[in-house]
């Protein structure tokens, strides 16, 4: 769709941007809804004076938009039973994965097949009916939880590991109160390029001001929030290294931001924010993993329902275990 443009003026409402856009459209003859409009904003498709716009900012009179509408998801996934899905734990009440990397957690733009989500509602307890009665009461008129069937956290595509899955509504709810209160336990292992130290990371973290597929922890990110991480190192190769990374938070991208921007040590593999090794070697070992050297290992809850203190590890897959291989034996 093409971009539309417009200047900010006195009869446009400027407390809230997402109120603001909607009102404009509405003038130009296009209908979108405050929702549509907040999704075209988390895409980094509105921007206000070159940078990428949230809903709650405020529009000053004369301000320039760039709004850049995307065609909506669809409203439901299909079922697909082909997706498979390597269950750790599970009960009437949740589900806990050992996602492989390559597999996208929901459908969204470029991946409206084959994700987990599809693979979920082919599952018993994940009928899609008893999540669309869900989403009428506890998302509004939301139809995107119709597409996040008891997700209340997820992996980047690249990354492996643990993840955990609400069964219901009720447990759904506790689970994401959890997350906000940071009582969650998770720790992922990552190798990076260079030469890490323990440490405690924390910064400002939002969507990078200029592209809106990153987030970014430097300069001014929009709609910052604090993110922290611990970051320890398990091992140490000539020119690479293993290390443990804790979340104390669990913004989008974060070990990845903060390994990169903060640490100067990016993930081996990282299409998004690594850059490639100079070193020939170590070049060789990342292109071989064909993804980001990422993987959550250990994840820690109470149970919505009985209240006991949950713990699952899983270990290192064996991609990453060539690779870490491959970079032991490098010469020092």
């Amino acid at each position: 769709m093409k971009t539309i443009r417009f200047v900010v003026d006195g009869e446009t409402p400027r407390d809230r941007a997402d109120r603001g856009v909607v009102a404009v459209l509405a003038k130009l003859g296009m209908q979108a809804s405050r929702a549509t409009v907040q999704r075209w904003m988390t895409e980094g498709r509105v921007i206000v004076d070159g940078r990428a716009a949230a809903p709650a900012d405020k529009l000053a009179v004369g301000a320039s938009v760039e709004v850049t509408p995307a065609a909506g998801p669809p409203s439901v996934a299909v079922p697909d039973a082909s997706v498979v899905i390597d269950a750790v734990f599970e009960d009437e009440t949740l589900l806990v994965i050992d996602k492989p990397a390559g597999l996208v957690v929901h459908p969204a733009r470029g991946n409206w097949e084959g994700t987990l989500v599809h693979g979920l509602l082919a599952r018993k307890g994940f009928e899609q009916a008893a999540f669309a009665e869900d989403a009428d009461e506890s998302e509004g008129s939301d139809p995107s939880v119709l597409l996040r069937p008891g997700i209340v956290h997820r992996l980047d595509k690249g990354t492996s590991g643990l993840l955990v899955v609400a069964k219901t509504a009720d447990a759904r709810e506790a689970l994401k109160t959890q997350f906000s209160a940071h009582t969650i336990d998770r720790e992922y292992v990552a190798i990076v390029v260079g030469e890490p130290h323990d440490a405690t990371i924390s910064a400002p973290h939002g969507r990078h001001p200029r592209d809106r597929l990153r987030f970014t922890s430097l300069g001014a990110p929009v709609a910052a929030r604090r993110a922290v991480t611990h970051v320890h190192v398990l091992a140490q190769w000539a020119g690479a290294a293993l290390v443990a990374c804790r979340l104390e938070t669990g913004r989008t991208h974060q070990i990845r931001v903060h390994l990169t921007e903060r640490m100067k040590t990016p993930i081996l593999g990282d299409p998004l924010y690594g850059r490639r090794p100079k070193d020939p070697a170590i070049l060789a070992v990342g292109d071989e993993l064909g993804r980001q050297a990422l993987h959550a290992r250990l994840l820690g809850f109470t149970h919505p329902r009985t209240g006991e203190r949950m713990r699952f590890e899983s270990p290192m897959p064996a991609d990453m275990e060539r690779a870490a291989d491959a970079l032991k034996r490098l010469p020092s």
